[in-house]
């Protein structure tokens, strides 16, 4: 692709890096037979190719309109993109940087500019959200169904966290949403860790990976939010204390792993963020590289389920197949799952900015899933745990809550 792009972005780090990135798109469109918004809508603005062209403009200093915001917000960022194409265009990145630019350059009607903010100064604010949610459980059946269908109905007892008694630790990120959500997700995997001699400890008030706010127009807030979190886990890792960052939200993992990237050009922290992102494991990375000693204490028997690989997982961090080795090794009947590849439509806060299209990916998801007639769904993230939850009587929960279960 030739590009020219305008004087006020060319010779700017993020100018040189869009215009590198752009000189690699080859016009191809095989990122559209994977682009979930391109299949449900079949414009070419709303799959990647057009969207690029988009941005290739906007970048070159013609008009950025309305049109021009709406295709970009469109986007679920899943990343079913790169993994298809054959060039290596590292679309997310640029979305990043087309994102800010049309943010800058237009404006929003003030509907949108308050919902983006408040889920900005909510969501991350995990002593803020977890009150909100226990008020939304209690007036849920009063709510409208498309925002009642937000809130869980229930939430899962954590359970009891094994005190730090090996010499192998793993620092774990609480998350946001996650604690209040489903808090049983990482006090099962400090269990399973615990058994195969590994203590998971979590860094006290290490909240948001910034993932949230950078992804819907906060991009300096977000950045803030890494910082933060660096800063709050700096000193175990300085000390040498723990051998792996574990992630067990795939969506915060393919961010933190991105830390080195997005914090590349800050002095204070370059360093830093690429030791951070060298750290960081998802959970079903541990587990893969522990299986041997996992191995024996696998009792009862795993049953049918139908693993739903989230886009973070499997195209954000291109971890194809791993949960699914493990948990094949765990017993478990994997359930056959069409187009495994596509997003369920959570996306972070997308099935909130856009509840429309996330509820028709949701359907499609769900029934993929279900037609192999599993016992239960189990993922790899939240947003998409708790997205698919809310459409189906199915159990839905993370993996390792499902392994733990497996243990004798």
């Amino acid at each position: 692709m030739q590009t020219a792009l305008a004087d006020f972005i060319r010779d700017t780090p993020e100018g040189r890096e869009a215009d590198a990135i752009l000189r690699k798109c080859v016009h191809c469109g095989f990122c559209t037979a994977t682009c979930p918004t391109y299949l449900l809508l079949g414009d070419e603005n709303d799959g990647p190719r057009g969207r690029i062209y988009l941005m290739k403009q906007a970048l070159e200093g013609q008009a950025i309109t309305e049109k021009t915001r709406l295709h970009l917000d469109r986007c679920l960022t899943c990343r079913a993109c790169e993994t298809t194409c054959p060039s290596g265009v590292q679309y997310g990145r640029l979305l990043d940087i087309g994102r800010k630019l049309v943010e800058e350059k237009t404006t929003r009607p003030a509907g949108q500019s308050v919902r983006r903010r408040v889920l900005a100064e909510v969501l991350p604010r995990g002593w803020l959200f977890a009150p909100l949610l226990r008020v939304g459980r209690l007036v849920r059946q009063f709510l409208p169904p498309a925002l009642a269908e937000k809130v869980p109905a229930s939430v899962p007892a954590a359970g009891a966290w094994p005190a730090p008694r090996h010499a192998r630790k793993m620092l774990v990120l609480a998350g946001c949403v996650q604690p209040a959500i489903s808090p049983d997700i990482n006090a099962a995997a400090a269990r399973v860790l615990d058994r195969i001699g590994i203590s998971l400890v979590e860094a006290r008030r290490a909240g948001c990976c910034g993932a949230l706010r950078f992804h819907i127009g906060y991009q300096e807030q977000g950045l803030a939010d890494m910082r933060a979190l660096i800063d709050r886990w700096w000193t175990m890792i300085e000390r040498g204390q723990i051998e792996a960052i574990v992630m067990t939200a795939s969506g915060c993992g393919a961010v933190v792993k991105e830390y080195g990237h997005l914090l590349r050009h800050d002095p204070r922290y370059a360093e830093k963020a690429a030791k951070v992102s060298a750290l960081t494991r998802d959970i079903s990375e541990v587990m893969t590289a522990e299986l041997e000693r996992l191995a024996p204490l696998l009792g009862k028997k795993g049953g049918r389920i139908a693993f739903h690989p989230p886009c973070t997982l499997q195209h954000g961090q291109a971890l194809h197949g791993v949960t699914e080795k493990v948990l094949a090794r765990a017993g478990f009947e994997l359930t056959p799952v069409p187009d495994a590849h596509l997003c369920c439509g959570s996306a972070g806060t997308y099935s909130i900015l856009e509840p429309e299209l996330a509820g028709r990916l949701k359907t499609n998801k769900l029934a993929a899933l279900a037609s192999g007639e599993p016992e239960q769904i189990v993922t790899a993230n939240i947003g998409c745990q708790a997205h698919l939850q809310s459409g189906t009587g199915l159990p839905v929960k993370h993996w390792i809550v499902a392994l733990e279960e497996r243990l004798a």
